[in-house]
């Protein structure tokens, strides 16, 4: 093993012992192979930037580097953003630690060095992100290269596999070239998402929301304050927006919209699809800390004369957030809401058993126009875990969910 910063400034000599420079840098092309060093970059005495390729590099120690070059056959350094560059794009760099859900920064990196074919190649194993690889750094120049690590290796080493390093890159095009995947990070529970995006900055932010698919992005920001969701949707391209705005519920789609200037928010529904648009301008059309504004409008709700059966076919085909369905909502030929059953209460019941036979005798529904604070009070006595909201003739128009109310709580605090 050995580390890069040992390697950093390291002398650098030809295929006759001449000295040409001091390493600066090194270079892996993930195209190619993710894993191996394919150039290393020399600063020469005269501060010239040259480039060595892998198939010149003869030997390595943390002492010196021996190439099979001379002088003349150095070659300028060619920047190329699609090469990842060890000091300039991971060292110091914040990345994502899937595994320990959190965002750490990166303090040195390891490497493993190989024998191949006459020459040697660097192999990238991990990047450290431990104390004994800050301390390594703090105390390089001070001592001798084995005593430091002598003094290091008695600290915990803290190390994440290359294989799982997500690199965070703001330029969408170089992120391309550099073929990121965030395909690890979209396994993760929003809520942990959530927490790493709030430790990014907002450049970063957007490379996280933007590589991740539509429906994980919109659950991700779900987990966040609605003015932080807004101010980030609206530092992305408004297609994209739109597309994760859509794979909201329409409740939070609809707060987002009203935290962003009215020219963004009718820029983002004008993209969205029309159905999805239209649910949420009608919630956009409540006053502000009503019901109305609170409730969602995805709900599973059946006619009178249904019966257990119609209600099951009714679940299966229900695409809505899943906190919606503890309750099924029975409505008449109208559209007026006449009953409420519990889901436990359906599944114990035989599939032919008609729906009024399982209704509540009365069920507890609040106008739209209701304040927001009586909204929370009878979940409280009630102890209620979804509330459906009705016009002023008793049609039934969404449910505010315990999750609604339970936000709502915790942003007022």
């Amino acid at each position: 093993m050995i580390y890069f910063t040992e390697l950093q400034n390291l002398p650098i000599y030809g295929v006759k012992g001449e000295y040409l420079g001091r390493l600066e840098d090194m270079c892996v092309d993930p195209s190619q192979n993710p894993t191996r060093v394919a150039s290393y970059l020399v600063r020469t005495p005269k501060k010239s930037l040259q480039c060595i390729t892998h198939e010149q590099l003869q030997s390595l120690s943390v002492r010196a580097g021996q190439t099979t070059v001379r002088r003349e056959e150095l070659r300028c350094y060619a920047p190329d953003e699609g090469m990842i560059h060890m000091k300039k794009d991971v060292l110091d760099q914040q990345i994502i630690d899937v595994n320990n859900r959190k965002v750490v920064r990166v303090n040195d990196v390891d490497f493993d060095i190989q024998p191949t074919d006459g020459h040697t190649e660097l192999r990238i194993v991990a990047v450290n992100i431990g104390l004994a690889a800050a301390l390594r750094r703090l105390l390089q120049g001070t001592m001798a290269k084995h005593n430091i690590r002598l003094v290091t290796n008695l600290l915990p080493t803290t190390i994440i596999n290359w294989e799982f390093v997500n690199l965070i890159e703001s330029d969408p095009a170089r992120r391309l070239k550099l073929r990121i995947s965030y395909d690890r990070l979209a396994e993760l529970h929003p809520a942990d998402i959530a927490d790493i995006l709030e430790d990014l900055s907002r450049n970063e932010q957007k490379a996280v929301i933007e590589s991740l698919d539509d429906e994980t992005a919109a659950h991700a920001l779900s987990e966040i304050p609605t003015k932080m969701q807004a101010d980030l949707l609206e530092s992305i391209p408004t297609g994209k927006a739109a597309d994760i705005v859509e794979e909201m519920a329409p409740d939070e789609a609809a707060d987002v919209l009203q935290e962003m200037p009215a020219e963004t928010s009718a820029e983002v529904l004008a993209d969205m699809g029309k159905e999805e648009a239209e649910e949420v301008r009608e919630l956009l059309g409540f006053e502000e800390h009503t019901a109305g504004a609170l409730m969602t409008t995805e709900y599973v709700f059946v006619g009178e004369n249904a019966t257990v059966e119609g209600v099951m076919a009714a679940l299966r085909n229900f695409e809505g957030p899943l906190e919606t369905v503890h309750m099924v909502f029975v409505v008449d030929n109208q559209a007026k809401l006449t009953g409420a059953i519990p889901l436990a209460r359906i599944l114990l019941a035989d599939s032919s058993t008609p729906l009024k036979v399982l209704s509540a005798d009365s069920v507890i529904s609040v106008p739209s126009h209701t304040d927001q604070k009586e909204v929370v009070d009878l979940f409280h006595k009630y102890n209620l875990v979804t509330l459906p909201v009705v016009d002023d003739g008793g049609h039934l128009l969404g449910v505010v969910t315990s999750d609604d109310v339970i936000e709502l709580i915790m942003n007022r605090k």
